[in-house]
C-alpha cells in the first residue's frame, strides 16, 4: 500500500497581509514557474469570509518561500455576480491554446443555503489572471439540479477532455450532512460539455460529501483521484481515494488514501482540498488542514510500503 510522508505545514497566510487575504490559504494550486519553484495559488478570505485567489512562490524541493504575493490575483465578484461571494480554485487545463483555471463561485446572499457555479479564469503567460466570462461556464441543470463545486480537467491522450466536479443531490440526506458526490462531464474541445452523471461510487455514513478532485494518469492510462469527504456521521472532512480504468466508472469510496489526520497540530482535526502532481520523479501532494485552510496548507511525497 501505498503511503503519504507529510513535510507538515509549509505556509500560513500573514498577518494583515491585504484586506482581501486576511485569512485561510485554501485549495492551495501549483502552477510551475521553473526548476523547483511553483507559483501555488489559493483561496483566501476577507472580513467577510468571501474567498480572492492569492498565491506564494514556492519551491517544492527546498520547501521554502521564495516570494509572497501581497495583493490577491483574482478578486470575488459584484453583488449579484455567480462568484460574489467566493472564488474557490480547482485546476488548469490547455485548450484551444489558451490555458484556464478553473473555480467554484459562490452565492450566499438571500439563500437558504449557499450555491456554487463553475467558472473559468485566463492564466496569462506572466501567471496574472483574468475573467473568462462573466456567466458561469457550467451551471446547474437537470444532471445537476442543486449546486456544483470545485472542477478539475484533465485532457486524455486522444486530445478529448474528461472533467470531474461535485454535485449537491441533497442538502440533508437523512443523516444531518448533505449528499453532495462527484460527477464527471467529457468534451471534444475543451469548451463544450456533456455531462455524464455519476462518477465515484458514494455510501451514506461512509463517504456523502465529496469536495476537491484531483486526478493523474499513470503510464498504462489508468487514472487515479484523490478528493475530500465527510462520512455524514459527523466526522470532518479526510482524503479518500478511488481508481478508474475509462475516467467515467470508479472505484467506491473512500478507499484507502494513504494519508490521514495528525494525532496533534495544525491537521489533527481534518485534511482536505488534494492537489497530486509530479515533480522531478516524485508525486507530491499539497493540502489542507483544520478549520478549510485557516491553518496553512501542508506538502507530503508519496511513497510506498
Amino acid at each position: 500500500m501505498s503511503h503519504w510522508e507529510k513535510f507538515g505545514c509549509v505556509y500560513t497566510l500573514p498577518e494583515n497581509l491585504h484586506p482581501k487575504m486576511l485569512s485561510h490559504v485554501g485549495n492551495p494550486l501549483p502552477v510551475r514557474i521553473q526548476g523547483d519553484v511553483y507559483r501555488i495559488f489559493f483561496s483566501a478570505r476577507d472580513e467577510k469570509n468571501r474567498s480572492s485567489v492569492g498565491a506564494v512562490d514556492f519551491d517544492i524541493v527546498r520547501r521554502a518561500v521564495v516570494r509572497e504575493h501581497g495583493r490577491p490575483f483574482f478578486l470575488h465578484g459584484p453583488e449579484g455576480s455567480f462568484y460574489a461571494d467566493g472564488v474557490s480554485i480547482g485546476n488548469c487545463y490547455t485548450a484551444g491554446g489558451v490555458t484556464y483555471m478553473l473555480f467554484m463561485g459562490w452565492q450566499t446572499g438571500g439563500l437558504a443555503h449557499w450555491r456554487g457555479d463553475i467558472g473559468r479564469l485566463v492564466l496569462h503567460d506572466d501567471l496574472s489572471l483574468s475573467l473568462d466570462s462573466e456567466q458561469a461556464f457550467l451551471r446547474a441543470g437537470e444532471t445537476d439540479p442543486v449546486s456544483l463545486s470545485y472542477p478539475w480537467v484533465h485532457q486524455k491522450r486522444d486530445g478529448a477532455f474528461l472533467m470531474w466536479y461535485g454535485s449537491t443531490e441533497t442538502w440533508d440526506a437523512g443523516n444531518g450532512d448533505m449528499l453532495h458526490v462527484i460527477n464527471y462531464a467529457t468534451s471534444a474541445d475543451g469548451q463544450s460539455w456533456a455531462r455524464g452523471g455519476l462518477a465515484v461510487p458514494y455510501a451514506l455514513g461512509k463517504a456523502q460529501a465529496f469536495s476537491r478532485p484531483t486526478v493523474v494518469q499513470n503510464e498504462r492510462g489508468d487514472y487515479e483521484m484523490w478528493f475530500s469527504y465527510r462520512s455524514g456521521s459527523g466526522q470532518k472532512y479526510r482524503i479518500g481515494h478511488t481508481a478508474s480504468e475509462d475516467g467515467m466508472h470508479w472505484t467506491p469510496a473512500p478507499g484507502k488514501s494513504g494519508i490521514d489526520v495528525s494525532a496533534a497540530g495544525w491537521d489533527s482535526e481534518m485534511i482536505e482540498y488534494p492537489f497530486v502532481f509530479d515533480h522531478g520523479g516524485k508525486r507530491y501532494m499539497l493540502y489542507n488542514g483544520n478549520a478549510f485552510g485557516k491553518t496553512g496548507f501542508g506538502l507530503a511525497v508519496l511513497g510506498h510500503e
